[in-house]
């Protein structure tokens, strides 16, 4: 995956780049075509996420959505972005890598959403490993943590796909669709990628 124009501070806005894909983050042009996937892809998502707010769908919440996601990419706390067909422009869904943690730890936090139209193509797949590039190469994070509901094994296998590994389960781990729900926890750190392109080159020798 080739990254290109991204800076620590994010101004200009940080462009990912996957094979087919390209990871922007959200700007008030977005709202049309951001809440009618969202809307189209409710049913589909909503047994995923926590609980949607009354207003979730509206301008003005789109509009506070910016304002925090902005606020969160200056203090480099998180970085929200939308992924987009590189040939039509459309929108496909959107990753976050939140919950930054600097210091001593140098980690952050993994969540993404599909629309329903574009779900089990692979192509979160590959928005996955543009996000996990950025992390470790440009963020120089080193760890990238994830966490799925057990029953939701498609969102399993593309971590698995990514090289995340299982470290574990916990219990009522995240507030989801209403109620309280255990999850698998997932993670990748650094030398799990060096080492899975050591064995690619391997492989291609």
């Amino acid at each position: 995956m080739a990254l290109f124009g991204l800076t620590r501070t994010v101004n200009p806005e940080p462009l990912l780049r996957g094979e087919g894909l390209y990871l922007r983050p959200a700007t008030p042009g977005d709202f049309s075509s951001w809440t009618r996937l969202r809307a189209a892809s409710r049913a589909f998502l909503e047994p995923w996420e926590p609980t949607w707010p009354d207003d979730d769908l509206t301008q003005a919440a789109f509009r506070r959505r910016l304002r925090r996601q902005d606020e969160d990419i200056a203090r480099d706390e998180a970085y929200a972005f939308l992924i987009f067909d590189q040939t039509s422009d459309e929108l496909l869904g959107g990753i976050t890598l939140g919950g930054i943690r600097r210091g001593v730890s140098q980690s952050g936090t993994l969540g993404y959403w599909m629309g329903a139209p574009h779900a089990g193509k692979r192509r979160m797949t590959r928005a996955v490993a543009a996000t996990v590039e950025f992390a470790f190469s440009k963020l120089r994070l080193h760890r990238v943590e994830a966490a799925c509901i057990p029953d939701n094994a498609p969102s399993i296998a593309l971590l698995e796909r990514n090289s995340f590994q299982r470290e574990g389960y916990a219990r009522e781990y995240l507030k989801i669709d209403g109620a309280w729900r255990d999850h698998i926890l997932f993670a990748l750190v650094e030398s799990d990628v060096r080492a899975r392109l050591t064995a690619s080159k391997f492989a291609q020798a």
